[in-house]
């Protein structure tokens, strides 16, 4: 019989537990708790968990170790942080350790249920298709597997980074604005351009011979990003 995946809900806050439980078991999903980053990563090896709601600032071991333990045994697991803290350091800390999302507190729990399920309709197989697969020149994207091939090297994608370049690679040459390609890659409408520029300088990094002079993902100001089709 195959393990059903679980959401683990990781928050030293009983309440917030219970409330972000009782609306992701209305959608149907399987729900465990964790009070603390270490009881978390407890779970982490005892049960197959498709996603985490992640809160950072917690005694007994923090979000950030949690992050750091799935980062080192390459995990799949996909993360929402969830946290009061807003500065945008801590956006860029927890996206660059391998969050996919990041909601801050106070939050509508009704929106919170609804990106996850927007993350579990991204990261859940279709045995039935075949693998897809995008070429644009020198890249190659296996959406299924996140992985690139640009110019014969090998690259493992995070879920988002990939939806992210395969939204430029589907629309080359085209001004994409920045709500826009929120929207599609985040699967929501409330958005955050410190998240889109954190993964955008991570795509960047893979990409381009140097970030500082960008050739094929290139800043359209006050309206977004192109991807150029040529010569890659």
């Amino acid at each position: 019989m195959i393990a059903i995946k679980k959401i683990l809900i990781v928050d030293d806050e009983p309440e917030i537990r219970q409330l972000i439980r009782m609306h992701l078991e209305q959608a149907g999903l399987q729900v465990i708790e964790a009070g603390s980053g270490r009881q978390a990563i407890q779970l982490l090896q005892e049960y197959p968990i498709e996603l985490l709601i992640l809160d950072l600032m917690m005694d007994e071991g923090s979000g950030f170790d949690v992050l750091q333990y799935l980062r080192e045994e390459n995990s799949e697991s996909l993360v929402i942080v969830l946290s009061a803290r807003r500065e945008v350091q801590d956006k860029i800390l927890t996206l660059g350790l391998g969050a996919d999302d990041y909601v801050t507190k106070p939050f509508s729990p009704v929106e919170l249920a609804a990106r996850v399920q927007a993350q579990l309709r991204r990261h859940r197989p279709h045995s039935s298709y075949p693998a897809k697969i995008l070429r644009l020149n020198k890249l190659v994207l296996d959406i299924d597997n996140y992985l690139l091939r640009n110019d014969g090297k090998l690259f493992s994608l995070t879920p988002v980074e990939c939806r992210l370049l395969e939204m430029f690679m589907q629309n080359p040459d085209r001004v994409l604005t920045k709500r826009e390609i929120y929207k599609q890659v985040w699967k929501h409408e409330n958005f955050d351009d410190n998240n889109l520029s954190v993964f955008i300088s991570k795509l960047r990094s893979i990409l381009e011979p140097t970030e500082d002079s960008p050739r094929y993902i290139r800043t359209r100001r006050g309206i977004g990003y192109s991807f150029s089709g040529d010569g890659l």
